[in-house]
């Protein structure tokens, strides 16, 4: 897969949204020195080609109800971890999932709403089941007990009585 670059205009246009994501089409257009159907166009470019997605973000330290964690996950799965990550991520509470160098294969961001025992059924249950039996061989949790800069969109499962039964009854079978 060819990772295309972004031109400097769509590279100004993203650095603007990550700053302020509200500023509209108008807003945009006047900081670019552009029209704002030029906005407009590169924009919906930009999302039709799934490199921008726009969406609210939550200050994980402002939200104390929210309980983050990161995962590592070693695997067997050799010539499979991509799928494998792509399993993981499509789980109820994970933000993501990554293939990463080091002593890990994937790591996994997680949030649950209140109560740690999602956290457990996500890390215990739900991960090592995403592959053939025995093929996630290891994980480790780690609790994030305090973030700086830290912005999450809400995944499914967090405060969402249709997903949280959904984990729930993943976790029976």
């Amino acid at each position: 897969m060819v990772r295309e670059r972004l031109d400097p205009m769509d590279r100004r246009l993203v650095r603007l949204l990550s700053e302020d994501a509200q500023l509209g089409a108008s807003g945009l257009a006047e900081k670019m020195d552009v029209s704002a159907p030029t906005v407009r166009s590169r924009l919906r470019s930009l999302v039709d080609r799934n490199l921008v997605k726009i969406v609210g973000l939550l200050n994980l330290s402002a939200r104390p109800e929210l309980i983050s964690a990161i995962v590592g996950i070693n695997t067997l799965g050799r010539g499979r971890i991509h799928e494998i990550a792509q399993r993981i991520a499509d789980l109820p509470f994970v933000t993501s999932a990554s293939v990463v160098t080091g002593r890990f294969d994937i790591i996994a961001e997680v949030v649950v709403a209140d109560d740690v025992a999602d956290l457990y059924r996500v890390t215990s249950e739900l991960i090592p089941k995403v592959g053939e039996p025995g093929e996630i061989s290891r994980s480790e949790t780690f609790v994030v007990m305090a973030s700086c800069n830290k912005w999450v969109g809400l995944p499914k499962g967090c405060w969402s009585d249709e997903s949280e039964a959904q984990l729930r009854g993943s976790a029976m079978s």
